[in-house]
């Protein structure tokens, strides 16, 4: 097989710079990948072996404060604006999109502002509309009320939100054996059996630890942009959504797929018993596929 193609680079845009990861085939299928929250765009380094096989252009960006993209303000709107801009700086027309988890609503906003030029749209595990599902309201803790109470100061909030990712921070000053513990004991047994592989757990802790290498306030923003009001009109989205969720997942619960799936008619959800939150690493060849299909 041949070595993937793997290139990172600083894109200077017009609402600022992001730090782009570009990986698989340069002349590939374009595919735009959200990360999850928080995380950066190294959580695609576990699909770069498969981004070659299915001749992929994996492209994937930290969100402005995650990593080496430097923090601003930002919306769901904002980052599919964003989005547009970068793919027209890398050449691109038309795309997929997928998000993981916080990375989800991004997909769909994606979809939503930029019309035609996304070819379909993915959501793994992906976060809903909190205030309109109260079954996800369970994922909120004391300091995401806190940050949620703020709104709409979208700055307070951001700088509330931030603050609950600050022990996560300073988690990884931890040894990798003992990171992987806590984490293991806050997903599904699922989750726990996929972290013993080390090529996930490996690329897990990276993106992560890269993530907020300069802080957390890209977590803050994630979390104004989706947790509270969203800012974008799904109900503008005309392509093909596919949604795959683990019915264990403690961080996204499944009635998340569930809302989404009956209120896009597009959709498509698949609910995947015994699983939890890491579906996109153990299923990577199928959404792959999925996504990028003729």
């Amino acid at each position: 097989m041949t070595d993937p193609w793997v290139a990172e680079a600083c894109v200077e845009l017009p609402a600022g710079a992001l730090m782009v990861r570009q990986s698989g085939v340069p002349d590939g299928t374009p595919l735009v990948y959200f990360h999850g929250t928080p995380s950066s765009r190294l959580e695609t380094s576990y699909a770069d072996g498969l981004c070659v096989e299915l001749g992929v252009r994996m492209i994937c960006f930290d969100r402005p404060g995650y990593g080496e993209s430097p923090a601003r303000p930002f919306s769901l709107a904002s980052i599919a604006r964003d989005t547009a801009d970068l793919a027209d700086a890398l050449g691109v027309d038309r795309f997929a999109t997928v998000g993981q988890s916080g990375g989800g609503p991004f997909s769909l906003a994606a979809a939503a502002v930029l019309g035609d030029r996304v070819v379909r749209a993915g959501v793994a595990s992906g976060a809903g509309p909190i205030s309109a599902v109260p079954e996800l309201q369970v994922v909120l803790d004391d300091n995401d009320r806190a940050g949620l109470g703020l709104l709409p100061d979208a700055d307070a909030s951001a700088a509330q939100f931030a603050l609950g990712f600050e022990p996560l921070r300073q988690a990884f000053a931890a040894p990798p054996a003992q990171l992987l513990a806590g984490f293991r004991s806050m997903l599904s047994p699922r989750d726990g059996e996929l972290l013993g592989r080390p090529e996930f757990a490996t690329c897990l802790m990276a993106a992560m630890r890269e993530s907020l290498r300069h802080g957390t306030i890209g977590g803050g923003w994630d979390n104004v942009a989706w947790v509270g009001p969203w800012d974008v009109d799904l109900a503008e989205i005309r392509q093909p959504v596919l949604l795959w969720y683990g019915e264990d997942d403690p961080l996204c619960p499944p009635e998340a797929g569930r809302w989404l799936a009956e209120h896009l008619p597009t959709a498509t959800l698949v609910l995947r018993p015994g699983e939890g939150h890491m579906g996109v690493m153990e299923h990577g060849r199928e959404i792959l596929e999925a996504l990028v299909a003729a």
